[in-house]
């Protein structure tokens, strides 16, 4: 037995009274969670048959499954899955490359323009003061993403690190436009970093750099035949070796199939990438480590915002989560699936509505007949879906429609009541204990919405789990509570009380720890936790940053220096760090090279206040008061209330 998702409320200090949905399960709350947990329990046992999950087992690549299964793999490749990643060519592109497109953000004064040169794809920054171009950026794309059914937006790899570039191309409406969550003053520009989570859905599995948030030794092009059937090599060993399985009278468990899981499994997989939200890890467990044939919540339990009132308005990658809700579903005894519908090796482009209406009638027979009068239905071409399953926007991406997969009678305006927040349920999980709970709510005030009374969620939530979750985990899951709150000192006590959690940190929660300990002035405390981030995850910028600013704040120099510079190898276009290396040495005495790193991180970002305010200071040690005063006006201009340039100002006015 397998049930809907709970909505996990909010507590007492929200502006609605709620109680945790949790502690009012009562009896047949715990009947519930002893037969969901059976039902976990059967559904491990089962897709624990498959020899494939096995850490031993590797992954191959999808050319590695076209010499037996080529016709599957040609059609495949036509997908929106075989189309969803790949190098950046004019052939992969849905879009109009000829330069004559120009996109103005207006809130950051910023043109972008597409263009292409000697077959490569490019895209222009510039700004424009009269008919002056003062700002003129250029980087050459190096992926596109999306298979162009809805999208393609594009990406850049410097050095292995992977970010998403300023420009999307919205194909349904044939045109560029900023991508999603780069409008409304949130233009990112070229630092949005694409990190696991989001590589791992959108693409094959890639081969990334320990310890690194956003850097690959290698990338895959396109989602392939493993995300769904599991690693393959136990399978293609097998078949070269001459062991061929009979699957008309049973399974070939050296690969999955996932038609042959129960559909707990096989919508596990579908979820996986198809139900992106809040996503929680579990303690110890990474984007990489779901497989097919496993519960997905074993990993990781997805949380999704729930609304009371008018519930029409949904994300892009919600399909489980819609279809869920619907009474088809339900009435199904929970077994209708994905694959109900969806045949994955084949293009929805080409796949017929009598397909999908075909679906329908394998419940809807001539007992249960359409309601609708034929006369509308002959006008709607006795399509189900279009009246049951509508196209609509999404909330999350601009300029596209997709169906929605809520299958229900259509709604009238009317009946729409007022959309309000309700709390979070996790869409993959009945029963997720309180420290994952606590976890989502952190996220969610973190990622979403910045709202006080999530944390006083995560606050209760977190009491709850303090006795029962892992001690090492609820430790980190209190440094982001801390942290997120701005508690320096509780921060201090936290770490001082538990020392020996504090001591086992991973990277993020050494980071925080050290963010707070820096504001009670523990310096070198914050130094040895900013340190053990680095140890962590070496290849995550910020640590590296993080940790060279407290060596210069301890006049440590020479060893601020040699870290930026470093930096500035590993990532050369970088800019917080040449802004700080610019000002390590000035420190040393080396006005020049400060002004060459000012310089280049102006270039590339124009409005980089840290390298901005350093160039006036620059100007300043140089005893050049008009030209500091002249960049003041402009920031001014630009940020009327930039405090320290107005202060600045005002003390070079008064000593003039």
């Amino acid at each position: 037995m397998r049930m809907l998702p709970e909505v996990v409320k909010g507590t007492f200090r929200s502006k609605y009274f709620f109680f945790p949905a949790c502690i009012l399960l009562g009896w047949w709350g715990v009947v519930q969670c002893q037969s969901q947990g059976a039902a976990d329990d059967e559904a491990r046992a089962f897709g624990a048959q498959y020899q494939n999950l096995h850490d031993s087992v590797q992954y191959l690549g999808k050319e590695a499954c076209r010499s037996c299964h080529a016709d599957i793999y040609d059609s495949f490749l036509q997908t929106g899955m075989g189309r969803s990643f790949g190098e950046a060519t004019l052939t992969r592109s849905k879009a109009d490359w000829q330069g004559k497109h120009v996109i103005y953000d207006e809130q950051l004064d910023l043109y972008y323009q597409p263009f292409t040169a000697d077959s490569a794809l490019y895209i222009r920054e510039f700004r424009l003061e009269g008919r002056d171009t003062v700002h003129n950026r250029v980087e050459r794309i190096s992926y596109i993403v999306g298979s162009g059914q809805h999208t393609n937006s594009h990406l850049i790899n410097i050095n292995g690190y992977v970010y998403q570039l300023p420009l999307t191309y919205y194909t349904q409406e044939g045109r560029w436009d900023l991508p999603p969550g780069f409008e409304k003053g949130n233009n990112s520009r070229f630092a949005r970093t694409i990190q696991t989570e989001c590589m791992t859905c959108h693409n094959a599995y890639p081969t990334q750099v320990a310890g690194s948030e956003h850097k690959y030794h290698k990338i895959q092009e396109g989602i392939d035949c493993e995300r769904c059937h599991g690693p393959g090599s136990l399978h293609v060993q097998e078949k070269l070796a001459g062991k061929i399985v009979d699957t008309s009278k049973g399974p070939d468990f050296s690969i999955v199939n996932p038609r042959r899981l129960p559909v707990t499994l096989q919508m596990s997989i579908c979820q996986r990438c198809h139900m992106q939200g809040n996503a929680v890890l579990k303690p110890g467990k990474d984007f990489f480590d779901f497989k097919p044939g496993m519960l997905l919540h074993d990993v990781v339990s997805v949380y999704l915002p729930r609304y009371e009132g008018d519930q029409s308005s949904f994300t892009m990658a919600s399909h489980p989560d819609r279809m869920m809700q619907s009474a088809c579903f339900k009435k199904s005894g929970e077994q209708l699936s994905c694959i109900s519908c969806h045949n994955p090796h084949k293009s929805i482009e080409v796949t017929p509505s009598v397909h999908y209406n075909n679906a329908c009638g394998q419940c809807h027979t001539q007992k249960d007949p359409c309601s609708l009068p034929m006369a509308k239905r002959l006008t709607a071409q006795n399509n189900c879906v279009s009246c049951h399953m509508p196209k609509s926007g999404t909330s999350d991406i601009p300029h596209v429609t997709i169906t929605d997969h809520w299958i229900r009678k259509p709604e009238t305006e009317k009946s729409k009541a007022q959309r309000v927040f309700a709390g979070l349920a996790s869409i993959n999980e009945k029963r997720p204990d309180a420290l994952t709970t606590a976890t989502a709510w952190l996220q969610y005030f973190e990622r979403f919405e910045s709202k006080r009374v999530h944390l006083d969620s995560a606050a209760f939530y977190l009491e709850k789990a303090e006795r029962k979750a892992d001690k090492q985990a609820f430790f980190e899951a209190k440094v982001h509570w801390l942290y997120l709150k701005g508690d320096a000192p509780g921060m201090e006590r936290w770490v001082k009380q538990q020392a020996d959690a504090a001591g086992k940190a991973t990277g993020w929660t050494a980071y925080r720890m050290a963010e707070l300990l820096l504001q009670r002035n523990q310096q070198e405390q914050a130094a040895l936790y900013f340190s053990k981030a680095v140890q962590s995850m070496p290849y995550q910028l910020d640590f590296q940053l993080k940790l060279a600013l407290s060596d210069a704040q301890a006049q440590r120099l020479e060893p601020a220096r040699k870290r930026l510079e470093k930096l500035l190898e590993e990532q050369p276009k970088y800019v917080s760090a040449m802004a700080n290396l610019g000002f390590v040495c000035l420190q040393l005495g080396d006005d020049q090279r400060a002004e060459y790193w000012y310089r280049r991180g102006m270039a590339l970002d124009p409005d980089n206040q840290a390298a901005i305010m350093n160039m006036i200071g620059l100007h300043l040690y140089r005893g050049k008061k008009a030209e500091a005063k002249r960049m003041l006006l402009d920031v001014l201009k630009k940020y009327p209330n930039h405090q320290q340039a107005r202060h600045l100002l005002q003390y070079l006015s008064e000593n003039a």
